[in-house]
């Protein structure tokens, strides 16, 4: 982990675009920083030797200006393609006058250059160099980078990474396109910080409106005031201040990509947002899922789907008309990045208006008992209906201020295991967490077109280890929205021990995810892939790095903690790692392995 003092190279030519080619147009292609500018797109480097250079400067969106860290002169940052099968050497240099760091974000690496500061590094200091000495790459795919130093990834410190197949590949588009999706604010990071820790519904502006344009009972709307929130609660932070961008540009800067008819066209997908989850759709036009996080998956025809923070998926497409145009709209609905398919330059497709905010409900709170509270307007939504004593739970009155809804505590720790840390940290309990992994997201169960869920994801190719767990883990995802604190199991990782979750080398775990708070939130695994149990068969369950835990409800998958060393496992809304909804995982070192063998290993 010796940082090495190398000389600050310029940007790697890109070669020349074949049809087949990852296509850019001429404005996407950065610059070393200018004047303090930084320019919006990417450029794209390659080779067994990469240069990155770590900046900041003012960035300009529709006429926004904020600060924010660029690498090689812009936002997003390089497009880093790789080979599966080579290695790579990446040098990159700090010129910023704080720490940093790139982690490679699903890259299966040595630990000591997995670039988290603190767990597997101590960083890139100002005026440094780091080498990242990778070795021949197990995967091809689609991943990202970014900064895992302080909240830089927020201001700008991220870009894609494509990993071209040592073999066929599978899909073979015509063209082949990257489509990077983040945020941009005027805000500096800690000041949204700031804000968020002062009053979580800050950047909610349609607050204010959702009792008249979503008219509920009023028991309802006392049920919600009692629990210190509103059912449009969705995002943390919103379009209030950001401007949600594609490939660094505002949904008014006219991204375009190219295609001719009758072309097949892969768009290479990455939430590459610091909040933000997006609901991904070509109006009118139908599409196959063919990767998630970078595996192939069997193709499966959807019109949308919705894409956590950090996630990637890979989508073909066949154009047929002029132009089509694609649209990710937040979660929440408060605004949307937008590019086009254009058969010529400048061709346009409408643009669809922004739909209704979507409404949280009982299934949020893990009250799903098989009979669904709607608390839309055209709901019931009345809470004296349900039967509490078919709950199977009893639900004390909770003096330490828990949400006490008639008789229904939204705080009765009972419901907990032992080993989870009760107090000011949890506000809330799931009193019925049920499997959500066949849940489409926050607004989208109720479209009229068919959108993806984690049980269509089936793995193309089977996978190498079919051994039945050896333990099985219950992990909760906890917090307080009222003090913006969240955690694992009730511990904030800035007051957990120096305790790691453990596993031996080569152990076959199943960890359960139980969400206890109202908030969707996307769990990365450093280091690993992890295979969802989702109702795939057993050879085929999809491998991920990061899964969506929807609210007041579970997900679960098998791990073969296979890569040796210290990794973050942590929620990648950026705001809720840096309040404590983070930890560390040891997989112990190659000798201590279990007597039962992978199937298929020496």
């Amino acid at each position: 982990m010796s940082r090495l003092n190398v000389s600050r190279r310029g940007l790697l030519a890109a070669g020349t675009l074949g049809a087949g080619a990852l296509a850019l147009p001429a404005w996407a292609r950065g610059g070393d920083l200018h004047g303090g500018m930084i320019r919006p797109g990417f450029d794209e480097v390659s080779g067994r030797d990469i240069a990155l250079t770590i900046g900041k400067g003012t960035h300009t969106v529709q006429g926004r200006r904020g600060h924010a860290i660029a690498v090689n002169g812009s936002v997003p940052g390089p497009l880093v393609r790789l080979r599966e099968g080579d290695p790579v050497r990446i040098a990159v240099t700090n010129t910023l006058d704080e720490d940093s760091s790139i982690h490679w974000h699903g890259l299966l690496l040595p630990f000591q250059f997995d670039g988290v500061p603190g767990v597997s590094f101590p960083g890139i200091a100002p005026g440094e160099t780091f080498v990242y000495d990778i070795p021949a790459l197990r995967q091809h795919g689609t991943y990202w980078w970014h900064s895992h130093s302080g909240m830089q990834e927020q201001a700008g410190h991220y870009g894609p990474i494509m990993v071209e197949p040592a073999r066929r590949d599978p899909v073979a588009p015509d063209r082949d396109y990257v489509i990077l999706l983040s945020e941009f604010s005027p805000l500096h990071p800690h000041t949204i910080m700031d804000k968020l820790k002062k009053g979580e519904e800050y950047f909610n502006f349609q607050k204010t409106s959702w009792t008249g344009d979503y008219p509920l009972s009023g028991e309802d709307r006392r049920m919600w005031a009692n629990m210190r929130m509103t059912p449009t609660d969705i995002a943390d932070v919103t379009g209030s201040t950001y401007t949600y961008l594609a490939n660094g540009r505002g949904p008014e800067e006219g991204l375009e990509f190219a295609f001719t008819r009758g072309e097949r066209v892969r768009l290479r997908i990455i939430n590459g947002s610091a909040m933000t989850f997006f609901n991904i759709r070509i109006p009118g036009m139908k599409f196959h899922v063919v990767a998630a996080d970078g595996q192939d998956v069997r193709p499966v025809e959807v019109e949308e789907f919705q894409i956590g923070t950090a996630e990637t998926y890979d989508i073909l497409v066949e154009p047929v008309g002029e132009a089509h145009a694609i649209v990710a709209e937040s979660m929440d609905r408060s605004g949307m990045a937008v590019a086009m398919l254009a058969s010529r330059p400048g061709a346009r497709a409408a643009v669809p208006a922004l739909r209704d905010p979507p409404l949280l409900t009982t299934a949020d709170m893990g009250m799903n008992h098989g009979t669904e509270l709607d608390l839309s307007a055209d709901g019931a939504g009345d809470m004296a209906g349900m039967d509490h004593a078919a709950m199977g739970h009893a639900m004390p009155s909770d003096a330490s201020g828990g949400h006490d809804m008639g008789g229904m505590n939204m705080r009765d720790t009972s419901l907990l295991p032992p080993d989870v840390k009760v107090g000011p940290g949890i506000d809330m309990v799931s009193m019925n967490p049920v499997d959500r992994m066949g849940d489409p997201g926050i607004g989208l169960d109720t479209v009229e077109h068919r959108v993806l869920t984690y049980k269509d994801l089936v793995a193309l190719a089977p996978n190498d280890d079919l051994r039945t767990p050896s333990r099985q883990m219950e992990i909760h995802l906890t917090g307080n929205m009222e003090r913006y604190m969240w955690s694992f199991d009730g511990k904030k990782f800035s007051s957990v021990s120096e305790e790691p979750i453990r596993f031996a080398y080569n152990e076959r775990v199943r960890v359960k995810l139980v969400n206890d708070t109202m908030m969707a939130h996307p769990i990365h695994l450093h280091g690993h892939f992890f295979e969802l149990v989702n109702g795939a068969p057993a050879d085929h369950q999809p491998q991920k790095h990061t899964v969506i835990v929807q609210p007041g409800g579970s997900a679960t998958f098998d791990l073969t903690a296979d890569e040796e060393g210290d990794w973050a496992f942590h929620c990648h809304l950026l705001y809720h790692m840096h309040m404590g909804m983070f930890q560390i995982v040891t997989v112990a070192p190659r000798g201590n392995r279990p007597d039962v063998e992978r199937v298929g290993e020496d």
